[in-house]
C-alpha cells in the first residue's frame, strides 16, 4: 500500500477531480463533439488495453495489467470515488479485452485493437477540429485519463464530485 507520506507528496501537486472536470470541460462543449467523444474515449481506452493485453509479462500478466494498475494508484490519489468507478468499468474493458484476445490469434487482435485505437483518434480529432479547440491532453497528459471520468453518465459524475 502507498504510505501517507508518499500519498501526501504525490497529491500536493494534483489538483481536485472538480478542477480537472471543469478544465476539460472548457474544450468539449460543442455537441457533436462531445457525441464523438462519449464514443471514442471508451474505444481508446478498449484498444489501448487490448493492444497491451497482447504484451505478456509473465503469464497471466500483460503490459494491460500494469496500465491498469497505474491507472488504478492514479485515480485512488485523486479521488476514491472515482477510483471505485474506474476499477468497474475499467474491469469490465479488461475482461471483455481478456475473452476477445482468447478467441482469436495475437495477430487478429492487434489488428482489430489497433483499428479501433486509429479510427477512435480520427474521430477524436475531427470532433476537436469541430469544436475548433485543442484536444486538453495537449496542456497536461493527465487529462488523457480524465476523458473516461468526464464521459459518464451524469448522476455517476455528481456521485465522484461529492
Amino acid at each position: 500500500m502507498i504510505s501517507l507520506e508518499l500519498k501526501l507528496c504525490l497529491t500536493k501537486s494534483m489538483k481536485s477531480i472538480n478542477h480537472y472536470l471543469e478544465n476539460y470541460a472548457v474544450s468539449h462543449q460543442h455537441h457533436t463533439n462531445k457525441k464523438i467523444h462519449y464514443v471514442c474515449v471508451p474505444l481508446i481506452l478498449f484498444s489501448i488495453l487490448g493492444l497491451l493485453h497482447q504484451v505478456i509479462i509473465y503469464t497471466p500478466y500483460s503490459l494491460a495489467s500494469l496500465l491498469f494498475l497505474g491507472a488504478m494508484v492514479y485515480y485512488s490519489l485523486l479521488n476514491v470515488k472515482a477510483s471505485m468507478v474506474m476499477l468497474v468499468f475499467g474491469g469490465l474493458s479488461y475482461v471483455l479485452v481478456d475473452q476477445i484476445s482468447q478467441r482469436i490469434n495475437p495477430t487478429e487482435a492487434i489488428a482489430v485493437f489497433l483499428s479501433i485505437f486509429v479510427l477512435s483518434w480520427i474521430g477524436q480529432f475531427i470532433g476537436h477540429k469541430i469544436e475548433g479547440k485543442k484536444p486538453s491532453f495537449f496542456e497536461d497528459l493527465q487529462y488523457l485519463l480524465i476523458g473516461p471520468l468526464w464521459i459518464l453518465p451524469k448522476p455517476i459524475l455528481d456521485f465522484i464530485k461529492k
